[in-house]
């Protein structure tokens, strides 16, 4: 098990886009272990590579109902229902605002060895979709906020001890997989 430290807000590989895997190797393998050790270890449903400081395309989710990762990953909306629920970012710690997502998507890209996957998505797991291709593309999830809830967003992250102590980068903090308050932030 590889727990690597988590980037924060702040931090410009997390503004970057990602690029496109091209080699499937004993290094893109051990990517995706280590991006899952960290995920679990913070208590998250998804993780994307530049979170830890890896400028590539790819990342790892576990919704309890889903478990795996995506390389080169792209989405598409089944649909027009949206959901709107609870959001948060291990990237952005202690930051939770409603954010409004498609309902359904489809999922396709590649697994580690380069084998094509593709599923639908709806729920948690689109959401998840959504939000660990966002950070493949350098958008965070506050980015699609409200003005007025990113206003209020941006205020909590500059008021934030970790903000203001001008910490881009923090180790994982071992929290149960089962712990709250739910998903994209601290805990599950």
């Amino acid at each position: 098990m590889t727990i690597q430290p988590v980037r924060l807000f702040g931090d410009p590989v997390l503004r970057a886009r990602a690029g496109e895997v091209t080699e499937f190797d004993r290094e893109l393998q051990q990517l995706v272990t280590d991006l899952t050790d960290t995920m679990h270890d913070d208590g998250g449903v998804g993780m994307a590579a530049p979170q830890i400081g890896v400028g590539l395309r790819v990342f790892v989710y576990d919704t309890h109902d889903a478990a795996g990762h995506l390389v080169n990953p792209k989405w598409e909306v089944i649909g027009d229902e949206e959901q709107v629920g609870p959001e948060g970012c291990l990237s952005i710690p202690g930051v939770r605002y409603d954010t409004r997502r498609a309902l359904r998507v489809r999922a396709t890209g590649v697994d580690m060895h380069g084998a094509p996957v593709e599923f639908t998505a709806e729920g948690l797991l689109a959401r998840c979709v959504q939000h660990e291709t966002d950070h493949l593309d350098g958008v965070l999830f506050i980015d699609r906020l409200d003005p007025a809830a990113r206003k209020d967003a941006m205020r909590t992250i500059r008021e934030s001890d970790w903000f203001s102590a001008g910490v881009t980068v923090r180790q994982s903090r071992s929290v149960s997989r089962t712990g709250q308050p739910g998903p994209f932030g601290q805990g599950r």
